[in-house]
């Protein structure tokens, strides 16, 4: 192996979920291939402004009204956002922009369209200026790291399969095991013993936090059911939840991935606030389980990330419809709320040497594939 390809770069990786709740940095050391290690991190929320603006944006953006005033206005928004984040982060750690070799800049998406859904030509539009945050912090920025496999005709995600692939071969596992992320939607990533990149399988399992949060708003005008107490409290309604399970994205076999928005509070909507929260946390965990039959062999474990593993109710769900323990990041001493921005980090160090994003098995991509857009920030 070539002393270029082995080398390590220090990466600072972004991360804005579709739960709007604001901006993840974290940086990580790593060669993109091996062991990876975690340095500082940082969340900043969205102010007022940013969250609403991202809102607009993105209905904008579902009605096909692709140069909406509100789309320019929430780009700006959003790239300002992302590089007040990292001047803090780097700030708050004594961090120049020299020790910094790359950023994975990933953008807020404001669309999720694979193809094979209702439409011929797949999109995926992260919003946000990688050129403008390179330039600002004079350090060379990777973004739109989707585009590639789309227009190979892949899903555009999950795109951490690499990533938890990663973290997982360093426990040395005794099997199989998943990575399980509970963001706005839920995506699950099956690491085979061997740690085999081209084996690795990936897909969204279904809505995760995404129809709780929207219930809650809804009900209760809170953006969460903080802790899962409301939950606690309701009774689950079986007949919504079967109903509810009916939904044929459910049956589909990976790779596939989903919008936030494919899955409806319809069944839902007559329950009072306690049994709808109650009944949507166990739909949660039904999709879960109903994506475990689709796997190749049983895991052995499984590890939880995103911000579901907060919720009690949710992982007591889990657990009794899982057949193998389950354990949160953090139990297994990764940086749990920040995964998905030290993945961008990492996937930045891949694009940088060429190396495959996605695979086949994780976005169904023809063959393995890297990505990616560069824009120079240094000597600016």
């Amino acid at each position: 192996m070539s002393h270029a390809s082995s080398r390590q770069l220090t990466a600072l990786g972004f991360m804005a979920g579709t739960s709007l709740d604001g901006v993840d940095a974290a940086v990580i050391v790593s060669d993109g291939m091996g062991a990876v290690e975690m340095g500082p991190c940082l969340h900043m929320p969205y102010d007022r402004d940013t969250k609403i603006a991202v809102t607009r944006a993105t209905k904008a953006a579902l009605e096909g009204r692709e140069t909406a005033q509100e789309i320019t206005k929430a780009i700006d928004l959003v790239t300002t956002a992302h590089i007040r984040t990292a001047q803090k982060l780097m700030e708050q750690h004594y961090l120049t922009a020299k020790e910094i070799d790359i950023i994975g800049f990933h953008g807020q998406t404001i669309l999720h369209r694979p193809k094979n859904q209702r439409n011929l030509v797949g999109r995926s539009w992260q919003i946000g200026a990688g050129t403008v945050v390179a330039q600002e912090l004079k350090i060379d920025v990777v973004d739109d790291f989707r585009a590639a496999d789309i227009a190979a005709g892949g899903e555009g995600a999950p795109f951490a399969p690499v990533y938890h692939n990663a973290l997982v071969r360093a426990q040395e596992p005794s099997g199989p095991v998943c990575v399980l992320n509970l963001g706005g939607v839920g995506n699950v990533t099956y690491v085979p013993e061997d740690g085999l990149e081209s084996e690795l399988i990936a897909f969204d399992t279904g809505p995760a936090n995404g129809l709780i949060d929207q219930w809650m708003e809804l009900k209760t005008g809170k953006g969460m059911d903080e802790d899962g107490k409301m939950a606690a409290k309701g009774k689950v309604n079986e007949e919504a939840l079967q109903l509810m399970a009916l939904n044929p994205y459910l049956r589909r076999q990976p790779p596939k991935s989903l919008d936030r928005y494919d899955f409806k509070l319809t069944q839902v909507e007559g329950l009072n606030v306690e049994d709808g929260a109650a009944t949507l946390t166990a739909f949660t965990a039904e999709c879960i389980a109903r994506a475990a039959d689709l796997l190749p062999a049983p895991p052995v474990g499984w590890v939880i990330c995103g911000g579901g593993r907060h919720n009690p109710v949710m992982m007591k769900a889990l657990a009794e419809r899982l057949d193998a323990p389950i354990k949160t990041a953090e139990d297994v001493d990764w940086q749990g709320d920040f995964i998905e921005a030290q993945c961008f980090a990492y996937l930045a160090i891949r694009s940088l040497k060429k190396l495959p994003l996605s695979f086949p098995k994780t976005t169904n991509v023809p063959s393995p594939l890297t990505g990616g857009h560069y824009h120079k920030g240094r000597g600016l």
